[in-house]
């Protein structure tokens, strides 16, 4: 694929990661073609929304990549990734670092792998397979939103690595809107919620989250 060299759309994830190579440039870029093409054959973002991408998808993603810089080698589950988010934003962002993208909707999967492949992305593999039936182990899971934090733990915790590698323990990394305080009650005494306003400016990222728990 002819990946171009710049977008104006994706000028917002220079704005706040003004370091990234020309590869990741390349690669973010290419992104809304892509999703636009797909999406509409498969429904992986809402129709409304697509014109959004770089900023209520991408940008939002790699409030975990200012949560923490996952140091080389790390592995990561990005759990009912959808069609690549956050997965696929993190894995541009973390070349060296292994990312596998899990979905129970395989026409969704499909999507993921695909864009990953469009871009040439080498760390991602995706496979259409529920939590339950992830028997892996990693040293982070991700998820944006996709169920109640205590049902997510009971699934996943399974699949944390008790090896560390990272300064910050394995654990789950989830992106959540609104007020989180019934979802982290269970796991107060660990968890840490950070507004992802205090990393972006922009107003759509007002009362949204980054939620960690060490496992």
């Amino acid at each position: 694929m002819n990946i171009p060299t710049a977008s104006m759309n994706a000028e917002i994830i220079t704005k706040y990661f003004p370091t990234l190579s020309e590869t990741q440039l390349k690669q973010y870029a290419a992104l809304m073609d892509l999703y636009r093409d797909w999406n509409a054959k498969i429904n992986v973002i809402s129709r409304k929304d697509i014109d959004n991408l770089y900023e209520h998808h991408v940008l939002h993603s790699l409030a975990i990549a200012k949560a923490i810089r996952f140091v080389p080698g790390t592995s990561i589950l990005d759990f009912g990734t959808g069609g690549g988010f956050p997965g696929i934003p993190l894995a541009i962002m973390f070349p060296e670092c292994r990312f596998k993208l899990i979905d129970g909707t395989g026409k969704k999967i499909l999507v993921a792998t695909e864009v990953a492949k469009a871009i040439g992305l080498k760390n991602v593999r995706a496979e259409h397979l529920r939590g339950e039936e992830e028997k892996g182990k990693f040293d982070f899971v991700v998820s944006r939103a996709v169920m109640p934090l205590p049902n997510l733990m009971k699934i996943v915790r399974k699949n944390i690595s008790p090896k560390q590698q990272n300064a910050t323990l394995n654990g789950i990394f989830c992106l959540k809107g609104g007020n989180v305080d019934a979802e982290i009650h269970p796991f107060r005494c660990q968890a840490e919620v950070t507004d992802i306003s205090l990393w972006f400016e922009e107003e759509w990222f007002k009362e949204k989250n980054v939620i960690y728990v060490p496992c």
